[in-house]
Order: structure tokens, then sequence, then C-alpha cells
């Protein structure tokens, strides 16, 4: 495991010779600021950096190590500081952390965690923390916010065409971006985000975590699936026998298995072998065959594939007036799927009237990869400092070269006003109307929540953004 003392920037290491000789106190915040992205995000992943990172006490080997590291790399390092926290606070950081309630959906510009050091010699330690404490929430909370703006698009589809709009939701996004993103830390915590909005996964860490930090039984689910390596190795003239095995080995009755069939020509396999050759040993299976194709327009193929099906399988309209496939067979599309693609998918079922019970959709290293921290521009800044004589002062930065950074200025509270979530000064706001709870001090975590908690609030804030339009 890497020092705790050296997760942070180099810089930081000589902020404690910087602060003003008053200073007592430093306060700070994170946000998501206005961005281009969404206006919301959903908000998620700090219980996770609470566990793992703030629970486990500083030892005289982490300073020893440290402090070789430091004068190596030429900057300060505050043995001091670090000693009287191993001494004194038994190797945990003497800092409170207010947040608001993971799974909230909350509108940039408000205020998701603030934090202030409680040990009166360490105004030094708030913004020390910043870069491990600022990456444990914007990566989760983007990935998070990305899963939550597919899971908006699909769920209109699905109370467009679907009778049981509700039933079909947790399997419809498939996250698929385990070997597309960075670490085996960020399939964990960027899995586990987009849990919090769907149960469908491949990227099998982010089950681990989920119950590390969220007390979860197991969050997420698969079947059995082929890939091209297992498909190809039988050679072309075999594609049928291929095919035909996945279902020996995996169709019973009310299963499901998932056979990429685009290896060499995906309108072949599913015209003259799905609907064809092996047409009876599907129907007569009870299984759902999820056909998948993995190349070519991400539109216009599963639209392709679906019609094909139509036609050989048959199926039924809905009450909503949109056809259902016989339950024999399924798509999923997870080749070129993005946010952009998958609501182009969409439209186009709903407008030909096709059920999105018809389809799932899955996303690799759009989901887990293709964001960061500017994505919903987060960010943490001091906002205020108190003193030895005891007062707060407001602390924050205006730049005339960029407004658009400007900070706020004074410890922030979080009040419901009309029903929204909106930034105030906390001293300009009754106490018991924050929304912002004290989940760690000193070591100690005082508020937790479970996924089925966190799931809970983002399915609120789901209908509530659909009623909001």
């Amino acid at each position: 495991m890497t020092n705790p003392l050296l997760a942070t920037d180099s810089y930081k290491q000589s902020h404690y010779r910087q602060y003003p000789p008053e200073a007592r106190q430093i306060s700070a915040y994170v946000e998501a600021r206005a961005n281009p992205f969404s206006g919301n995000v959903l908000f998620f992943g700090l219980q996770a950096y609470l566990k793992k990172a703030l629970q486990r006490p500083i030892t005289v080997k982490d300073i020893e190590r440290a402090a070789q590291i430091c004068l190596a790399h030429g900057v300060p390092f505050n043995r001091e500081g670090w000693q009287q926290i191993v001494d004194e606070h038994a190797g945990l950081l003497p800092l409170e952390i207010k947040a608001l309630p993971e799974g909230s959906l909350v509108p940039s510009g408000v205020p998701l965690v603030q934090l202030e050091n409680t040990d009166d010699r360490m105004p030094w330690l708030t913004t020390w923390v910043e870069t491990a404490l600022l990456r444990a929430v914007w990566y989760p909370s983007t990935v998070a916010t990305m899963s939550f703006k597919c899971k908006q698009v699909i769920y209109r589809g699905l109370l467009a065409t679907s009778d049981e709009p509700d039933q079909q939701i947790p399997f419809k996004l498939h996250d698929f971006g385990a070997r597309g993103v960075s670490s085996s830390e960020s399939a964990a915590l960027g899995g586990m985000a987009h849990l919090v909005n769907f149960a469908g996964t491949d990227t099998m860490e982010a089950l681990e975590a989920a119950t590390e930090f969220y007390d979860a039984d197991i969050a997420g689910f698969s079947i059995p699936a082929a890939e091209h390596s297992t498909m190809t190795s039988w050679g072309p003239e075999r594609e049928t026998a291929a095919y035909a095995n996945m279902l020996d080995q995996f169709a019973q009755k009310d299963a499901l298995v998932a056979v990429v069939s685009d290896s060499y020509d995906i309108h072949n396999a599913v015209k003259n072998i799905w609907c064809g050759a092996l047409k009876d040993q599907v129907l007569s299976s009870g299984a759902t065959v999820v056909i998948r194709p993995d190349s070519g327009s991400p539109v216009e193929t599963p639209l392709k594939v679906l019609e094909t099906l139509w036609q050989s399988y048959g199926g039924t309209e809905n009450a909503k007036g949109a056809r259902v496939l016989n339950p024999a067979v399924r798509v999923i599309q997870g080749d070129g799927m993005t946010l952009a693609t998958i609501r182009q998918l969409v439209d186009e079922m709903v407008q030909q009237r096709w059920s999105l019970d018809n389809i799932a959709f899955g996303m690799g290293g759009g989901l887990l990869q293709h964001v960061n921290r500017d994505t919903m521009r987060f960010a943490m800044k001091a906002n205020a400092m108190r003193t030895g004589d005891g007062q707060w002062k407001d602390v924050f930065k205006m730049p005339v070269s960029d407004p658009n950074k400007a900070s706020k200025a004074g410890r922030q509270a979080v009040v419901v006003k009309n029903g929204q979530l909106v930034a105030r000064k906390f001293d300009e706001v009754d106490p018991s109307d924050d929304q912002l709870k004290v989940v760690y001090r000193n070591g100690k975590l005082l508020e937790t929540s479970s996924f089925d908690d966190v799931r809970a609030r983002a399915i609120a804030g789901l209908k509530q953004s659909l009623a909001s339009g």
C-alpha cells in the first residue's frame, strides 16, 4: 500500500510553512462547479475513502520513509506535525468531515463535502488531504453521473415502450469497462459507481468494493457469455457448431446466455443460423439467447438484427403499442455505445415502435475511463480561516482572468429551498437545516450509508429529475 504521507502533491509538503501565523483552523469544501456535461452530480465514493484511507493509522515507519523521500525529492517535510498525529492522535487524522448523503442528486455549484482540522496546531492538514480526497470523490461521482444520465435516457424510452419499466431498468446498461481503465482500483471504484444505478456488470472488482465499503451483499450480476476467441477458435466452417455448443452448455429453461455473433457476418449469423439452423434448439431450450453484434453502426446494426429476429421468431404488441420479441431471443449492443449513441438508438426504437424490453446496452471505456476531473469541473477550495481570537474569516479566490474559477467565501451549508439543494453561508442558516452532516471526526466514522441506501436516493433523484423535465 502507498505510504499515506506521499498520497499528495509535492507542493503540499511545504504548505505547513505558508499559512499565516494566526491561523488555527482552515475550512475547505468540495464541489462540482458549473460545467457543460451535467447540471447535476450524483454524489458517490466518499465513504470508500473514509474507510480505506482515513481509518488506517499513520506510523513512525511512514514518517521515516516519507522524510527520506521528501529530502531527496527537494521539498520540506513536516516531521513535527506528523509525529504529533502519531503520538497524540493514534496516527489518525484530526479532521472533521461533513458531507451530503451519498446517492444524492446535487446541483453543480453546491458543496458535496466540507472539512476542517480539529487540532489548532494543524491548519495545514485540511488542504493537505486535497489530492487524495478530491480524487476519491470526483472519479466515482463522475462515473455515477455518466451512468445516471444514460439511465435517464433509457428509462424514458422504457416509459414510452415497456409495460414494466421499473422491472426492466436495472439490467439495461451493462458495465464492460474493467479492461479499459488505468488500474484495478479504478475498476473497483468506477464499477461500483455504475452499480449505484444498475445491477448489470462484468467488473467483478466492483462487487468486492461495494461489499467492503458499503456493506452490500452482491451488488451486480452477469450471465454466461461468449467472446470472439471462444467462437473463432471453432473456425468459420464451424460457426454454427460454436453457437450450438453455447446452447448445449448454458441454454436451460429460464436461463440467459449471450453470444457474440459478428465474428464473420452478423447478418448471416442472425438470418441463417439463429433464425435458421439453430432456431428449433433455441425455442426448445426454454432459455433466452441474447445476440450481441460487436461491429458496424451502433444504431443501424442492432435495429436490423431486431427486425430479422422479428420476422422469424415473432412476438407480441404490448399495451404501449410497441413490439416485444418472443422471449427466446434478445439483443445486447455494447460496441460504440456512448451517451449520445444510446440516445440515438433509444429514439429510433421508440420511433419504430420497438419496446426497449428487447435490448440491453453495454459500455466499457466510455463509462469508466473517458472521464476526468474537468468533465464536471471538480474542485476543493479553502473557504474560511479561524484565527487565535476565535473568529472565522472568509477565504476565497476571485481571479479577474477567469471569473468562472471564483470560489465560495465562508464556511458553507446546504439547505433545501423549493425542493432543491442550494448553498448558503453556514453562519446565515439554522444549523439544523444544514444537509451537510458530520460523517468523520478524528478517525471515527459517525454516519454511514449502505449500498441500498445509496441506490434508493439515486432512484428518488431519477424520479424527481424526470418529473421536473
